[in-house]
């Protein structure tokens, strides 16, 4: 079979999708795959959905952070947006997207807005509400376990 020529070739762009969660939560990119297609579909219905063409690339995620960079067709990126902010959990875990930027190739999106955000927490043992728990600290974000999950605080609801 022959290939196609480049002016016919399918254009693409990539979407470099930071991933927040609670710490506890294990997903993979199968069940972020699923989960976005869906929103795309529910948005959009199967033609649309069919058309912006939302595939994961990469994905990493460690410790309640991540990033994956997610392919959608040129002239899609508008929509490609509107489905990614429709997730709001993936596999039963609650989760925040962010876009950080679009790129027309995949090393320059991982080169310009991706920086290797998973796995880069540390445990710590904290006060809070008066009892000493444990937390997960990220950057500014401290995620304290309580006896029904985990409570979000920031580092200056401890000084």
């Amino acid at each position: 079979m022959k290939h196609l020529p480049k002016h016919l070739q399918p254009r693409w762009r990539y979407l470099a999708v930071e991933i927040e969660t609670w710490p506890d939560a294990d997903f993979g990119r199968g069940a972020f795959q699923r989960d976005l297609w869906y929103a795309a579909q529910n948005l959009y219905g199967d033609v649309g959905s069919a058309e912006t063409d939302l595939t994961v690339l990469s994905f990493e995620l460690a410790g309640g952070d991540g990033e994956t960079i997610v392919r959608a067709h040129r002239g899609t990126e508008d929509r490609a947006r509107a489905a990614l902010a429709t997730v709001d959990r993936i596999d039963g875990h609650p989760v925040g997207l962010r876009v950080r930027g679009i790129s027309g190739t995949v090393r320059a999106c991982k080169e310009r807005h991706l920086n290797g955000r998973a796995g880069r927490e540390e445990q710590r043992d904290v006060v809070f509400e008066n009892e000493p728990r444990s937390a997960v600290v990220r950057e500014a974000r401290v995620d304290v376990e309580g006896p029904e999950g985990f409570a979000g605080a920031t580092r200056l609801d401890f000084e």
